[in-house]
């Protein structure tokens, strides 16, 4: 029976750039053709909310990745190919998951997340630009629609979750999606879809326009099938969970290189910052990192490095990890002659300060920065988190309300700002924060006891104590609805 749910779960959903439909299974899940009447099928506010709440689930069964750098690289490589596909002006959130594994899947509301193991997998930018444009395609084609109409027939929080395992189940080789869905779930197990092989043709069609648009090589999409494809022969038998449920065929590959043909041949340069993601996604293994320091200078020295600047960055990183923060900061301060504007290493730079007991030198490197990066959420979330620690706290508090608007289901966002206000005294501000962060994060009855505690702080004024009874009672219907449901 659990073979058969996690079967189940690989089927919907999630499709990542290699996804074809897998064996089809005993149930009969099919639902009647949509036709072209998708768009009256969900509300955009209610299409929002789903999307909300399937990152919530997210969130509490997946490992997010909290780097703000790697976050916001993904997020503006994300929002340039959305800018050149049908949703172009449309609010998408892409966001990155701390896994090996090769994945990456779509969710309700234009969520999209990424996997830490096809960030270092892919071998150009292209190729990365790739997946993206082929989830944005499934999207921006509403090939999850029919998921969606099963999910509009249930309350917000199941819908959520169900759309949340379906994708977790794929990304994750199933036992986490099951988790996460057979508790009360078998029901909604039942409600699930497939993507058709002809929504995989449109989808990979789409998306070589899309990157081709972007500016990026289309013919990525065929080269990294082929890589894929290649890994099937190699693995033989023993296939890793990936490449069982997303099989590469040779014929996709040949339609990818016909489509691809259609456009000019291009030599591009991958991006700095594509190369310094990759070096910050390679540091999370390094154990030691004085070692790992050594390893890059004899690659350096011997030409060795796929980016020289990424690599000397890479090195500057594991010396201050290493704790050299002097040597790092040498290396910093040639990088920064070199690429002045570029926020990784002006952060990393106002770190080495701090470590060299430059507190408030830090602080107005990342204040200078600010004013030439206003909306850069590295930034202003590296000169919160110093603010606070300098004592700041009212200035920490400034920068983070001016940001909010632009990230507002950032958890990380509202945790800061709940530690500003709470230093800064306002008690129920902070009781406030700390409970949306909670609340962003799937944790629901931590983020109900932060309300409560607010309602009994001492002298709360009414306007304050009617938004708090309001969003009680929203939490509290959620976590019931969440009781019944398990």
């Amino acid at each position: 029976m659990a073979r058969s749910c996690k079967q189940l779960l690989s089927l919907v959903l999630t499709s990542a750039l290699m996804a074809t439909p897998a064996p089809a299974v005993s149930l009969d899940t099919r639902l009647p053709d949509l036709g072209n009447s998708a768009g009256g099928l969900m509300t955009p506010r209610a299409e929002r909310e789903l999307g909300r709440a399937f990152m919530r689930n997210v969130r509490q069964t997946q490992a997010v990745l909290d780097d703000p750098l790697i976050g916001d690289y993904i997020q503006q490589l994300g929002e340039r190919l959305v800018e050149h596909s049908d949703a172009a002006g449309t609010p998408f959130h892409f966001f990155v998951i701390d896994n090996r594994e090769i994945n990456a899947f779509a969710g309700p509301g234009g969520y999209i997340g990424v996997y830490t193991g096809l960030i270092t997998t892919t071998q150009t930018e292209s190729e990365l630009a790739a997946v993206l444009a082929h989830e944005i395609a499934h999207v921006t084609q509403q090939h999850l629609l029919r998921a969606w109409e099963t999910a509009s027939n249930m309350t917000l929080p199941n819908a959520a979750v169900l759309l949340a395992a379906i994708a977790i189940g794929v990304a994750a080789g199933g036992d986490a999606g099951l988790a996460a869905a057979t508790v009360g779930q078998g029901a909604l197990i039942q409600e699930q879809i497939n993507f058709t092989r002809a929504n995989e043709q449109e989808a990979d069609r789409i998306g070589i326009d899309i990157l081709a648009a972007a500016g990026f090589d289309p013919n990525a999409v065929p080269a990294f099938f082929s890589r894929m494809g290649k890994a099937n022969r190699i693995y033989a038998s023993k296939l890793p969970e990936f490449l069982m449920t997303h099989p590469v065929s040779t014929s996709r590959t040949a339609d990818a290189m016909g489509r691809a043909s259609h456009y000019p041949a291009r030599q591009l340069r991958d991006s700095l910052r594509f190369e310094l993601t990759r070096a910050r996604i390679a540091l999370r293994d390094v154990d030691q990192p004085l070692a790992h320091a050594a390893r890059l200078a004899r690659q350096l020295e011997d030409g060795r490095y796929r980016n020289r600047l990424a690599t000397e960055y890479e090195r500057a990183l594991s010396l201050l990890q290493g704790g050299k923060p002097e040597a790092a900061s040498a290396i910093l301060d040639k990088l920064l002659k070199k690429a002045p504007d570029t926020i990784e290493f002006i952060i990393a730079r106002a770190e080495v300060a701090q470590r060299l007991g430059q507190p408030e030198a830090a602080l107005k490197r990342l204040q200078d920065a600010l004013e030439h990066h206003p909306s850069s959420r590295a930034l202003v979330l590296a000169h919160a988190e110093l603010a606070i620690a300098l004592g700041h706290f009212r200035e920490a508090e400034r920068k983070l309300r001016s940001h909010i608007g632009l990230a507002a289901d950032e958890p990380r966002i509202h945790a800061l700002l709940a530690r500003a206000s709470g230093e800064a005294g306002d008690a129920v501000t902070a009781h406030r924060h700390q409970a949306e962060y909670h609340y962003l994060n799937g944790e629901l009855e931590e983020a109900i006891l932060q309300l409560e505690l607010a309602q009994k702080t001492p002298g709360i004024d009414f306007f304050d104590s009617s938004r708090i009874d309001a969003r009680l009672r929203e939490l509290r219907e959620e976590l019931a609805a969440r009781k019944k449901r398990e």
